[in-house]
C-alpha cells in the first residue's frame, strides 16, 4: 500500500498544523556524512510513488525528489561529517543532523514525525515511528530527500577522491570499496571508528612500525 497521511492527519486532529517528517541516509557507510532531511507537506498532498527511499530506483528517487522540492511547504537538510561521527558516534551524529535539518525548515514545524529515533533537544513534540519511512508520507518524502542529497554529495567526493570510486558505492562497505580501501588507505572522509576502516588504519600503522 505504501506510506499514507494517517499519522499527519492524527496530528492535525490534535491541533498541529506544520507537521514535519524526518529521516536520514548514510548511517551504515564507511565514508562520507550522514544526511538528514525534514519535510513539511501540504494537506492532502498527492505524490504518486513516494515510498521508503530504499525501495526506489535511482530514477524514481530523482523524479520524486524534484516533485517533493516543488510541492513541499518546507524542506530542511542537515548533515554530520565523518569527523563528527568519529567524535560522538553515529547515532548521536544522526540526531545532530536531524536537529540541523529541522533548524533549516522555514516555516518552523510545530510537530515532528521521525523514523524510529528518539530525538531530544528540540522544542516541538516528536513522535518516533518504527518503520516510519514505509508508513508516513512525510517521513518517506524526507527519506528520499536525504538519500538523493547524500548520493549527490558522494558524487562530488568522487571527483576529489576518484581512487575509491564513491560514485559507484556511495561509501558503503562493498567488496570493491573494501579492496580500494585496503589499497589506498583511508581518505579524509572515511569514518575511522568504523571497524573496516580502523582495521586498515591499524594495519598501516603496524607496517610503518616494523623495522
Amino acid at each position: 500500500m505504501g506510506p499514507t497521511e494517517e499519522f499527519e492527519q492524527e496530528a492535525r486532529r490534535c491541533g498541529y498544523r506544520r507537521i514535519a517528517g524526518v529521516d536520514e541516509a548514510g548511517r551504515g557507510p564507511l565514508a562520507g556524512p550522514v544526511v538528514a532531511a525534514a519535510v513539511i507537506l501540504p494537506v492532502r498532498c498527492r505524490l504518486i510513488g513516494v515510498d521508503d527511499s530504499k525501495q526506489l530506483s535511482v530514477s524514481e528517487r530523482d523524479r520524486l525528489y524534484a516533485a517533493i522540492m516543488d510541492r513541499a511547504v518546507g524542506v530542511g537538510v542537515g548533515s554530520s561529517t565523518a569527523e563528527e561521527i568519529d567524535r560522538i558516534n553515529i547515532l548521536e551524529a544522526t540526531k545532530l543532523a536531524m536537529r540541523r535539518a529541522l533548524g533549516e525548515l522555514v516555516p518552523a514545524p510545530d510537530y515532528v514525525l521521525i523514523d524510529a529515533v528518539s530525538l531530544t533537544g528540540v522544542v516541538m513534540p516528536v513522535r518516533p515511528i518504527i518503520k516510519g519511512d514505509a508508513l508516513s508520507l512525510s517521513i518517506a518524502a524526507a527519506s528520499i530527500v536525504a538519500k538523493v542529497t547524500r548520493d549527490r554529495l558522494m558524487a562530488q567526493f568522487h571527483e576529489t577522491y576518484p581512487q575509491y570510486n564513491f560514485l559507484s558505492h556511495k561509501g558503503y562497505g562493498t567488496a570493491e570499496h573494501l579492496a580500494r580501501l585496503a589499497q589506498y588507505g583511508p581518505s579524509p572522509i572515511h569514518r575511522r571508528t568504523f571497524a573496516p576502516v580502523s582495521a586498515v588504519s591499524g594495519a598501516a600503522a603496524l607496517g610503518a612500525a616494523q623495522p
